[in-house]
């Protein structure tokens, strides 16, 4: 399970709250999407439980332990799993090699091959890559999703993992990311896409730094796109 309570997180430079008070709760197999509007804090709460913005008051917890006071490497080896909006190139590192190091035991290439075939790319042609200039931007997110997937985390964070993706990719990902099975830990995903709010067992709207709303998809998803869609229950 993955918690967060009273979660905060100031600005300093201007010394404006971004995120205030944020509590949830993420059980094991559960999937939380979150949504809201541009500016509203989700990505910044995305960044926030992977470790990425120092000074973050209130606590994380992820299966039982305390980790809000590791950095991004301590947390991953708790079991947080967590996937950039914009990945990280890395020169000189092959695709295989970046895959079997976020693995932490050695895989098959057989068994490699099939992770990056779940994100939609055509193993063969890409194990043997650079993951750096030689990979698009959609390529390289693909492969993020996919070593986050070679992890197994217990808890896993993906920052708008649609970006890049073309209609048959996202169909795709859809598809990973709705097999019960291949995330057997937390899920979290962050995102604007409908569709991936569907495939969630929990929505929460975050606008304003706050979590505005929370509750089951049933409940959520038709205040997301009904007539008030786009309106923060913030404004009053």
């Amino acid at each position: 399970m993955l918690e967060l309570k009273n979660v905060s997180w100031k600005l300093e430079e201007e010394n404006k709250w971004i995120l205030r008070d944020i509590n949830l709760k993420v059980q094991k197999g559960e999937r939380l999407g979150l949504t809201g509007p541009n500016g509203g804090g989700k990505n910044t709460l995305a960044r926030v439980i992977a470790g990425l913005r120092e000074g973050a008051e209130g606590e994380i917890w992820l299966d039982g332990q305390r980790i809000d006071g590791l950095d991004i490497t301590g947390r991953a080896r708790a079991g947080l799993g967590y996937a950039f909006q914009q990945p990280v190139r890395f020169k000189g590192v092959t695709v295989e090699e970046l895959m079997q190091m976020a693995a932490g035991e050695k895989c098959s290439r057989e068994e490699l091959c099939k992770l990056l075939s779940q994100v939609g790319l055509c193993a063969r042609d890409y194990l043997g890559r650079e993951v750096g200039n030689g990979l698009s931007g959609g390529e390289i997110k693909r492969v993020e999703i996919a070593t986050v997937l070679a992890r197994k985390p217990r808890a896993a964070v993906f920052d708008e993992p649609e970006a890049g993706f073309d209609l048959w990719s996202f169909d795709k990902l859809i598809q990973v990311f709705g097999d019960r099975d291949r995330w057997p830990g937390a899920l979290v995903l962050i995102s604007h896409q409908r569709r991936l709010m569907e495939i969630a067992d929990t929505i929460g709207v975050v606008c304003q730094g706050r979590l505005a709303d929370i509750g089951p998809r049933e409940q959520i998803l038709p205040r997301l796109f009904g007539e008030k869609s786009g309106q923060c229950p913030w404004d009053g």
